[in-house]
């Protein structure tokens, strides 16, 4: 059997949207969906669920989030093989520790709160950072809808990308029907220059051939069933994934093994995940 993809619920907007993610998700990927709630506190304490619920929020109780998450996952799957699980334990360790025997882990940007789509909360940053397989953060003014992408366009991020990453977007792209844009971001430092004795031609040009060299090196094992586009982009990677993120469904960035300091989320993935108009998928280094 397939393992299960797993989504964190708390009550949130932000949360049910990502169960609205995932339950296509798992669908496309004939995955079972695992809905797991973590909780401080017994009682909820928010107004959004209460409302669909009918009841005041005092009264909502964690089986009471798993209720409504599990309605929303089947609304368009009716089908969907769905277990739930509400755990009175932190979230961040909850979620860390359901990633090692998950397909994938599926959370929102951030829980309750006035900025909760703007910025990342501490959950999904440390779940992202830590997590044993891939994390998508459901960011962005979409659709909340995997099989209904405005774009048909996915991102995958080249810049040092760790194979398992662009395993995971060619899955992803096929899956959906989607095309997949395959970006290499380049610079030329400043201190190069066209008098350099190791250099025949402008910096920028030279620059640019060797970073369309690297990306389609990377790209040599590309499925033929994939509708793969190659992009070599002059400008910072967090700049450029940034940009591409407004015309995506899905924008994909390697996370590399652990160092002698432990598990560590990179600069552009972290700006990414802060910024992005997009969902983000973090895959971490599986080599």
């Amino acid at each position: 059997m397939s393992l299960p993809l797993v989504v964190g619920v708390d009550g949130s907007e932000s949360s049910l949207r990502a169960v609205d993610w995932a339950a296509d998700e798992a669908a496309l990927h004939g995955a079972p969906l695992r809905i797991v709630h973590a909780y401080r506190w017994y009682r909820y304490e928010g107004t959004a669920l209460a409302r669909e619920l009918g009841k005041p929020s005092g009264h909502v109780a964690p089986d009471d989030i798993l209720v409504v998450a599990t309605r929303r996952a089947r609304r368009h799957h009716p089908d969907l093989s769905v277990t739930t699980e509400a755990v009175a334990e932190e979230p961040e360790y909850v979620l860390t520790h359901e990633a090692r025997t998950a397909s994938a882990v599926i959370v929102g940007t951030r829980g309750r709160g006035e900025l909760a789509d703007l910025l990342l909360g501490s959950v999904s940053l440390t779940v992202a950072t830590e997590a044993h397989c891939p994390v998508v953060v459901i960011r962005g003014s979409h659709g909340n809808r995997t099989t209904e992408g405005r774009h048909g366009r996915i991102v995958v991020g080249m810049a040092d990308a760790p194979t398992a990453a662009v395993r995971f977007a060619y899955e992803e792209a096929r899956r959906r029907g989607a095309a997949l844009d395959a970006v290499r971001a380049w610079r030329c430092p400043a201190h190069d220059t066209a008098d350099h004795p190791l250099l025949t031609g402008t910096p920028e040009r030279l620059h640019e051939e060797r970073a369309a060299k690297e990306l389609e090196a990377a790209l040599a094992d590309a499925p033929p069933d994939v509708r793969l586009r190659r992009h070599t982009v002059e400008g910072p990677a967090r700049r450029v994934l940034l940009t591409a993120s407004h015309e995506a469904d899905l924008l994909i960035v390697g996370r590399r093994r652990p160092g002698q300091f432990g598990h560590r989320l990179g600069r552009i993935a972290h700006t990414l995940l802060h910024h992005s108009a997009c969902p983000v998928a973090v895959v971490p280094d599986t080599a």
